[in-house]
């Protein structure tokens, strides 16, 4: 991926984001404009992928495995997770210092990679639970369904769906379970006004 963003015309501006930190994003090259928004950057810990060696795993911030990201333009907010990580959640049942950032956005897109925690483990994908790899599933006890803040204004969106994730069939009860639930599911090409 990163061999077909160096070629890329004109080249792709690598940007460091801090851990907590504001950047303010612009749509047009033109030196010293006015953002055209902002992006908070909203750190989520869990685990960094396999592919990630334990020796630059000691290197880096645990915080950090995970990020989220809240993009603000005036008084709309969205926020954006496309992994939730299993040790987010709350002794109490509840979700983590994410689910108040959820609250005060106009729209939240959010992990809906797995319906529950064995998914890839019955249909012999991997022998790893959703939640060892860095996602909590929708369903069950701590799942996503569960623990997501309840009676929030904003629409809630599922994003970063796995196909091997029940909720992508039409007519199964799992699809219908996230919609009874509020949830949308994202497809290619949704627009959003806010």
């Amino acid at each position: 991926m990163f061999r077909v963003l160096d070629r890329a015309d004109p080249p792709v501006k690598w940007v460091r984001l801090s851990s907590k930190g504001r950047l303010g994003c612009h749509l047009e090259e033109e030196l010293g404009s006015a953002p055209e928004f902002l992006c908070t950057t909203v750190p989520m810990g869990g685990c960094y992928p396999d592919y990630v060696s334990e020796e630059l795993r000691r290197t880096l911030v645990a915080e950090e495995a995970t990020s989220a990201f809240v993009i603000h333009k005036g008084d709309k907010r969205i926020f954006y997770a496309p992994a939730i990580p299993a040790d987010t959640k709350m002794a109490n049942g509840h979700a983590g210092a994410w689910s108040s950032w959820i609250e005060n956005c106009d729209a939240s897109f959010v992990d809906g990679t797995f319906w529950s925690d064995d998914e890839l483990i019955k249909i012999g994908r991997s022998k790893k639970t959703a939640r060892q790899i860095g996602h909590v599933p929708l369903s069950g006890p701590g799942g996503m369904l569960e623990q997501y803040p309840k009676n929030i204004k904003g629409r809630k969106i599922l994003i970063h769906i796995n196909n091997t994730n029940p909720i992508l069939d039409e007519d199964s009860p799992q699809h219908r379970a996230v919609l009874d639930a509020g949830f949308e599911m994202a497809y290619d090409g949704m627009e959003l006004e806010l």
